[in-house]
């Protein structure tokens, strides 16, 4: 008879430590995702799922790479689960991306000109002073700001 598979996944150590804020997390995206977006923008609707998506990959990148509270194997399982996004922790890493809010902002095809996101620009540049940005309602993550 063959072996039944089992969807359990075994959490590397530390894993407790950690499980509590990412289930909030999970719980607020969960929310954001069912919130009716009645007179709002199409955009706007996707606002706080952004927010929040960027707020899980902060926190798991700041245990990892700032704090260090975290092993190497936690944060690989972490991003491997889908707890935080690996492309956006690769380019927090790059100087001058240290405040990214999200991909989309970078990606001179999804803007007019073909140039990045108004809020990748440095507010002292700024001719408005409050911006905010089409994709995720960044207000500004430019590293120079």
């Amino acid at each position: 008879m063959p072996k039944v598979k089992t969807n359990r996944v075994k959490h590397p150590e530390g894993w407790q430590l950690i499980e509590p804020t990412l289930r909030e997390l999970q719980t607020k995206m969960r929310e954001a995702e069912n919130d009716p977006h009645d007179g709002k923008r199409k955009c706007e609707a996707l606002w706080p799922i952004f927010k929040i998506a960027h707020q899980k990959s902060r926190y798991i990148f700041d245990l990892y790479h700032r704090r260090k509270e975290i092993s190497k194997e936690l944060y690989e399982f972490c991003l491997d689960q889908g707890y935080a996004d690996r492309n956006l922790i690769a380019k927090w890493k790059k100087p001058g991306y240290e405040r990214l809010c999200c991909l989309r902002c970078m990606q001179p095809r999804d803007h007019n000109f073909q140039t990045t996101c108004v809020c990748r620009v440095p507010k002292n540049l700024r001719e408005e002073k409050v911006i905010e940005c089409v994709h995720c309602g960044c207000k500004g993550c430019a590293s120079g700001d």
